[in-house]
């Protein structure tokens, strides 16, 4: 799961992974709403602060690094600055 949400460098999220699970969104996003335009659902998405699934990702890796680098562990903090 962690390699899901956050991917690695040496095992990026591939993007038939971020279009399955930005797919699997839209349509929760259709059941909730039902039939709409493409910019109607960009306007809910904006108003009510839900991101895309690309953006969810590169926001939770940046959480990620940020943690991991502000670790008490040398090794945490020698491999973040690696990156």
């Amino acid at each position: 799961m962690p390699v899901l949400l956050y991917g690695t460098e040496a095992c990026p999220v591939n993007s038939a992974v971020k279009h399955s699970l930005q797919f699997a969104f839209n349509r929760a996003l259709f059941k909730i709403f039902g039939a709409l335009s493409k910019e109607t659902y960009q306007d809910i998405c904006k108003f009510f602060g839900i991101w895309t699934v690309e953006e969810q990702i590169s926001a939770r890796k940046s959480k990620f690094n940020l943690r991991y680098g502000a670790s008490e562990s040398a090794v945490c903090q020698t491999l973040s600055k690696l990156r």
